[in-house]
């Protein structure tokens, strides 16, 4: 149902977005979670020290990402020996259609082992779901290139949901795709929508922006998502997400809503 990878690369840092990246709103329009994802490959290319962790990285989506060719820039904006800042953007042709800022911080194996505390996770169903939420197309690029495996929620129960899920394809073909690409791939635009709970086909509920801060990285195929919105009284919403693996929490991701009827 989708292709090899996400991107296919056809030069320097300049890729072509497969249907993979399809969004369910637009066949013409990316998904965010892929571009965030090649946002997060740029910065983790920059620099040669594996101690330095990116901890916090925000995604900035400055319009719709068209499917076709993109590519990234990247540039250290604050260097450091101990954190320091970088900023990427990707262009779509001669315009920037989404940024990211990130602190990377020096890690130190195993200084705080005494302090870290495991947390029990759910157990992974064994079938994974083969439906999508009412009005997306059931052959959706995206939604077949991850897999979704529901403990709470799904499709069919709109509100809160808990889900174990891994990435079907790299990010780019050819490539390994790393612990945090494959967390921004799920985590950038999906987190509101398996929990936002409103009909879709009444309601948007639009993310421009997602921030994900990290207290470690991935370990393993598998991510679980424990996701929810909730909305004020004025047209702004909250999506949460507490990002963890099978050892317990990985990190928090929260996302600010533009709520309106359609």
């Amino acid at each position: 149902m989708t292709d090899e990878a996400f991107y296919v690369p056809v030069g320097d840092d300049e890729f072509e977005a497969t249907r993979a990246t399809e969004s369910p709103w637009d066949r013409s329009q990316q998904h965010g979670g892929p571009p965030s994802a090649l946002l997060a490959r740029a910065m983790e290319r920059t620099g040669d020290d594996d101690a330095m962790a990116i901890s916090r990285i925000t995604v900035d989506l400055l319009g719709p990402v068209p499917r076709g060719p993109v590519r990234t820039t990247v540039e250290v904006v604050r260097p450091g020996r101990r954190v320091e800042m970088l900023r990427a953007e990707l262009w779509a042709g001669d315009r920037v259609a989404a940024s990211a800022t990130a602190w990377r911080i020096r890690r130190t194996s195993g200084s705080t082992a005494p302090l870290a505390r495991a947390e029990p996770v759910p157990a992974r169903p064994e079938v994974a779901s083969t439906s999508f939420a009412p009005g997306f197309p059931d052959d959706w690029g995206y939604g077949h290139a991850v897999e979704w495996r529901y403990v709470s929620g799904g499709p069919d129960a709109p509100g809160p949901a808990v889900v174990w899920t891994r990435v079907r394809v790299p990010l780019v073909a050819g490539e390994t795709i790393s612990p945090l690409q494959r967390l921004l791939v799920v985590v950038a635009d999906s987190t509101n929508g398996l929990s936002g709970g409103l009909p879709i086909d009444e309601w948007w509920f639009i993310p421009p922006t997602l921030t994900v801060t990290l207290q470690g990285e991935l370990a393993g195929e598998w991510m679980l998502l424990d996701a929810r919105t909730t909305f004020g009284p004025d047209g702004l919403g909250l999506a949460e997400g507490r990002i963890s693996d099978d050892h317990g929490l990985v990190g928090l991701a929260a996302q600010p809503l533009l709520v309106a009827r359609r």
